[in-house]
């Protein structure tokens, strides 16, 4: 048990159920597919574990993956059912996307521990400050691309979805509203783009952690004796409940916020979750 005691985990328990709400209702509000907390509570619920530093990040993320593949689903048939959804956008998206998982899974199989990391942060700072900071005229253009450089777009998405452990909306959201899509419809479509990214995302991850499952056997309970490679089962089992029950309750509170409003919570948020990831770098 390398440690951990029966009441430790049962805290662990109860934490990652209370995430899972959380979790859900982020999905269904900013479209994320919820992985953007999932990585940071998965580092400190692993840490606490006893899971070894080089294999907690790539954990996490694949862990985070898994999780956001049902939560993604609900959140995406709940703001299709409003009409929201771009499907244009996600037609043309989704093979570039998937080139682009399918590269982010290779590298996540032999990069090192600090890589996911330095990822994360660099891409949740920089989304925080175009949502606290920009304006409405800061604009690419008023309609969406086409041609390589939607599709470059698109497997960029894919990538660094992958190696995060989210569904993709931090990038789609700023995409579409740098090119003058409304938050909201943003949000909509990114939500459909994570069910693209999320499934082979995990399947990637499962792939990817096979040698360090093999290098750390039976480390701790939340780990290998119960994880597919990078995706640890019990740490899924428990999320995803809360999760899919609450998605709902966040496309309702999406729809009922302003878009300045929406901006700014989810700015906040990213610049707090980068900030936690900074200082483990340090």
């Amino acid at each position: 048990m390398a440690g951990l005691e029966l009441s430790q985990l049962l805290e662990l328990a109860v934490l990652l159920i209370g995430v899972g709400a959380l979790a859900g209702f982020l999905a269904g509000v900013f479209g994320i597919g919820g992985g953007a907390i999932l990585v940071p509570v998965f580092y400190e619920c692993f840490r606490l574990a006893g899971v070894p530093l080089e294999v907690r990040m790539p954990l996490c993320i694949g862990t985070s993956l898994a999780i956001i593949i049902p939560t993604s689903i609900r959140s995406w048939r709940a703001h299709h059912a409003r009409g929201a959804v771009d499907h244009a956008i996600i037609r043309q998206w989704w093979l570039p996307v998937l080139a682009g998982v399918v590269l982010g899974s290779v590298i996540a199989r032999y990069a090192p521990e600090r890589l996911f990391k330095i990822v994360f942060v660099a891409v949740a700072w920089s989304a925080a400050a175009r949502l606290l900071l920009g304006k409405d005229s800061w604009r690419l253009g008023e309609e969406m691309p086409q041609g390589a450089l939607m599709k470059a777009y698109g497997f960029v998405i894919g990538l660094l979805s992958t190696l995060m452990g989210i569904g993709g909306g931090l990038f789609s959201n700023l995409l579409m509203t740098f090119h003058g899509r409304t938050i909201h419809q943003s949000v909509a479509t990114s939500a459909a783009l994570a069910v693209l990214i999320s499934i082979p995302g995990a399947l990637g991850y499962v792939y990817a952690g096979w040698p360090a499952a093999a290098a750390y056997p039976a480390v701790v309970p939340l780990q290998w004796p119960f994880a597919l490679g990078y995706v640890s089962l019990i740490g899924a089992v428990l999320v995803m409940p809360t999760s899919l029950m609450v998605a709902p309750l966040g496309v309702r509170a999406a729809h009922a916020m302003s878009k300045r409003t929406l901006e700014t919570a989810f700015g906040c948020y990213l610049f707090i979750v980068g900030s936690r990831f900074v200082i483990a770098l340090l």
